[in-house]
C-alpha cells in the first residue's frame, strides 16, 4: 500500500522562504534544511542550510553554526545530478510529505528541472521502498564530503530577536536600533558586527531596560537575503 501522505496544510509557512523574496539564495538549485529539537535552548531555524548547491557547482555543507564551502564539477557533479533526477521523477513529491515515523523535519528545495519545494516529516531510515531515492538523499546530503571543502567565513549574518529568556546572564545591546526592530524580520549585519557572538542555532540573551530577548545570528551564503 502506498504510504506517501500529502498533508493539506500550510506547513511551509513554518520555514523561511527559499524562492523569490525574503530568504532567497541566488542561483541555488538545491537547498536542504533540517529542523529538529536539537540541544536545549537552541533555535534550529537559525542554523545555516545543511546543504546547498548553486549554479556553476559551488557547494556548501552546514552544521549547527558553521559552514564548509567547495566546488563540484565533472563526474562528481554529474553523479549528484543523477540522484537529484531520481528524486524529481518520484510522483507525489510536493508540499508536505510524511516519509516515516517521528517528528524530524527536512525542508528540501530543488529548482533545476521540475521544481520541488517540500517539507518531509519522519525518519528517513524508516522510509518505504518507493521513497528510498528521497530518503537516501536526505541522509547523505547533510554528511556530504568532498576534497574541495574548506571552512567558510560568511561576510554577513541575519540577526533575529524575540522576547524571551535564557538560563544565565544576559548581554547588553550594542546596536543603535532596538532589538524589537528585528523581531518580525531579520536584518543583515556584517561579520565584524557579529564577531564575539554565538552564531547559527546557538542563541544569546540580551537585556534592554526591563525586557530580555533571545537573539540569533544566522550565517548567510553569498548574496543571500533573509
Amino acid at each position: 500500500m502506498r504510504r506517501i501522505l500529502i498533508a493539506a496544510s500550510t506547513a511551509l509557512a513554518l520555514f523561511r522562504p527559499l524562492g523569490a523574496g525574503a530568504g532567497e539564495i541566488p542561483k541555488a538549485i538545491v537547498v536542504l534544511e533540517i529542523f529538529s529539537e536539537g540541544l536545549p535552548g537552541y533555535v534550529p531555524e537559525a542554523a545555516p542550510p545543511r546543504f546547498a548547491l548553486l549554479e556553476g557547482g559551488d557547494v556548501f555543507v552546514g552544521g549547527t553554526s558553521r559552514l564548509a564551502a567547495g566546488h563540484l564539477e565533472g563526474a562528481d557533479l554529474r553523479a549528484l545530478e543523477k540522484r537529484l533526477d531520481q528524486v524529481r521523477r518520484q510522483p507525489g513529491l510536493k508540499g508536505s510529505v510524511t516519509i516515516g515515523p517521528g517528528s524530524l523535519r527536512h525542508r528540501l528545495f530543488l529548482r533545476k528541472g521540475r521544481p520541488i519545494d517540500m517539507v518531509v516529516t519522519g525518519d528517513p531510515t524508516q522510509a518505504p521502498p518507493e521513497l528510498q531515492p528521497l530518503a537516501s538523499l536526505l541522509l547523505d546530503l547533510p554528511r556530504f564530503d568532498h576534497p574541495s571543502l574548506r571552512p567558510y567565513e560568511p561576510a554577513s549574518f541575519a540577526l533575529s530577536a524575540r522576547e524571551g529568556r535564557l538560563a544565565g546572564g544576559c548581554r547588553g545591546w550594542p546596536f543603535p536600533d532596538p532589538p524589537s526592530t528585528s523581531a518580525f524580520a531579520p536584518r543583515i549585519v556584517s561579520a565584524a558586527d557579529a564577531r564575539g557572538w554565538p552564531t547559527g542555532a546557538a542563541p544569546a540573551a540580551i537585556c534592554v531596560g526591563d525586557k530580555s530577548y533571545v537573539v540569533t545570528f544566522r550565517p548567510l551564503l553569498p548574496g543571500e537575503k533573509p
